[in-house]
């Protein structure tokens, strides 16, 4: 089930997310910056195993764009539609909000096509989307591609 992430859930996305930034697929965040930003996400939950198996973030950047940010889901549920969910949760918040764009920085693109991003150059993002790159690890070699949904058209 996909909700909202509540605080007693943050240990649970910070032991995700900092798997996945051990393989390079996300920025590595600090636990107190997860505390920060809890409302920034949504998690999926397997309550019969008490267990968060995926998370994702819609982080807002501008008056009109967002970012989603932090997508992992654990191995063994990978490939059944969570990370799409959770995306597409995200996307509903963001269209809620009145955003018009939303953005990923991804080494999964084709994941992302498939939810309707296009391919962008990343010099067509406001400089101020750059603030996390200084904190990762590939910087300044990064091997992400820029990708734009626009929720207006659903371009």
């Amino acid at each position: 089930m996909i909700r909202k992430a509540r605080l007693r859930d943050v240990k649970d996305i910070h032991r995700l997310v900092s798997h996945f930034a051990k393989t390079g697929q996300v920025i590595p965040r600090p636990l107190g910056e997860l505390y920060e930003a809890v409302r920034e996400f949504f998690v999926y939950e397997v309550p019969e195993k008490d267990l968060i198996a995926g998370a994702c973030a819609l982080h807002i950047s501008w008056e009109d764009l967002g970012e989603i940010r932090s997508l992992v889901v654990s191995e063994e549920f990978q490939g059944t539609g969570i990370g799409a969910e959770l995306v597409k949760a995200c996307l509903s918040e963001a269209r809620d909000l009145g955003l018009s764009r939303v953005f990923v920085l991804t080494v999964a693109p084709d994941f992302f096509e498939k939810l309707g991003f296009k391919l962008i150059e990343k010099s067509e993002l406001p400089h101020k989307v750059w603030a996390d790159c200084i904190r990762c690890p590939k910087f300044p070699e990064c091997d992400e591609v820029a990708m734009v949904k626009d929720l207006e058209t659903g371009d």
